[in-house]
């Protein structure tokens, strides 16, 4: 490669280490067997709802969304984690967001990836899935969404691939020591990289390009979601702050995915020299920022209705604050959101542990509170619920029903994993770039 000295020792220098991670090692090989085997049952609870119906799951008539679109909500949310790193924080000139980069864009492929397998599973006849692109009408807020999350993932997929070009030209050095089929594929995608000025200057052109062009499209994926809600006259969904709402509520699900993934990749890639406390302080500060704004929004779900308390509005939020589903509403809310926004304001929470901590409440407060979104206000429609089933008037998510939600879930964690056995999670490129920078006082 076309480099100058100081490139060079820089990448000898950080090398090595980086891409040791690409080992592949004992606790792999058991990681990927027990998410196999989880994943098989998952999918054999599928093929019974194919087998049997959607009967088999707690969806029925009235409650026709479940726990399936509430995950479908959840995914889209995290997979924005990878524009707010790259795009917001890494646009900003902020360097000490370069370690996470590509670990939010790996989370964000991810989520996406899988988002719209959580819609198959709610359908009854998934075999009739091309119809929506085949007999798609443009007034259809479901083929607005389909279209959305398709681009969003495939722009998060080439921004990956193309951030990751130097790094592959970089894998016949650092390793060797890998089956040579892998170093062939990483010179095959590297497209014959070779760090000269004109080509760094055209990635970086293409990179700008994509971070940019990936702000809108990641608004655009979570606002077009909340306008399946939005343009629905239910209590509870007819707001017009469902966007803005959807998307500040999107950036806490995906910091709370990065805050897992960051004391993983701490713990088990030792990168302690990279995953600094700065880093972690830093992303805990970016989370109480959204937080507080989310916070905001949720203050202004209930209280502008509550102010007006219309009679099915009524119905709605009393239900929500002292009824049915008070429990998890209150839990949500408080111990979900307010309590781990207020408890990061301390610096000693600031620290790898218990933001792990807090990510893992954050993230089950996020994937709850989308179920608080969608349930509730399905079971109390216009119209009285008369001569059904008693289980037609309450929603109760059945085994088969669980199981097929943690199956997409099962599937983003194998993704996460073998990415992140295939390439370097640390950019080696760019860090090389920036410890440069940082010697010459740049």
């Amino acid at each position: 490669m076309a480099l100058d000295n100081s490139m060079n020792k820089a990448l000898d220098s950080i090398g090595p280490k980086l891409f040791e991670s690409v080992n592949l090692n004992k606790k792999f090989h058991a990681w990927m067997a027990f998410l196999t085997i989880m994943l098989l049952i998952c999918l054999y609870a599928y093929y019974t709802q194919l087998r049997d119906g959607l009967g088999v799951a707690g969806i029925r008539d009235y409650v026709s969304w479940g726990m399936y679109i509430s995950s479908f909500v959840f995914f889209v949310a995290s997979s924005l984690v990878g524009m707010l790193i790259s795009a917001v924080v890494g646009l900003s000139g902020q360097k000490w967001v370069i370690p996470l980069t590509r670990i939010a864009e790996i989370i964000a492929v991810a989520f996406a990836a899988v988002a719209g397998l959580v819609i198959v599973s709610d359908m009854g006849r998934p075999d009739r899935l091309p119809y929506v692109f085949m007999y798609g009408r443009f007034s259809s807020p479901i083929l607005w969404d389909v279209t959305v999350v398709t681009t969003y993932m495939l722009i998060s997929l080439l921004l990956l691939y193309v951030t990751l070009i130097p790094d592959l030209a970089l894998g016949e050095k650092y390793l060797s020591w890998r089956p040579k089929l892998l170093i062939k594929a990483y010179n095959l995608l590297s497209l014959g990289w070779r760090g000269t000025e004109e080509e760094q200057k055209i990635l970086n052109r293409a990179i700008k390009t994509l971070l940019i062009l990936i702000v809108p499209v990641a608004l655009a994926i979570h606002t077009v979601t909340s306008w399946l809600f939005a343009v629905n006259p239910r209590a509870g969904w007819d707001s017009t702050i469902f966007g803005p709402y959807f998307v500040s509520g999107a950036f806490v699900a995906g910091l709370s995915c990065l805050f897992i993934a960051m004391y993983f990749f701490l713990k088990n890639y030792k990168m302690e020299e990279y995953l600094t406390p700065n880093v972690f302080d830093k992303i805990a500060k970016l989370m109480v920022l959204v937080s507080l704004v989310y916070i905001y929004f949720n203050l202004n779900e209930f209280l502008v209705p509550g102010y007006k308390l219309k009679k099915f509005e009524a119905v709605h939020l009393k239900q929500l604050f002292v009824g049915h589903h008070a429990a998890m509403f209150w839990l949500v809310q408080i111990g979900g959101l307010i309590i781990p926004t207020m408890l990061l304001l301390l610096k000693s929470i600031r620290k790898p542990f218990p933001m792990l901590l807090i990510g893992v409440v954050m993230l089950l407060g996020s994937w709850f509170k989308r179920y608080l979104i969608v349930v509730p206000v399905q079971e109390h429609p216009y119209l009285p619920i008369q001569h059904v089933p008693e289980m037609f008037k309450f929603y109760t998510p059945t085994l088969i029903e669980v199981l097929i939600t943690i199956g997409p879930l099962i599937m983003v964690l194998m993704i996460i994993s073998v990415l992140a056995k295939l390439v370097p999670i640390i950019p080696v490129w760019e860090t090389a770039h920036t410890s440069i920078d940082t010697e010459n006082g740049k």
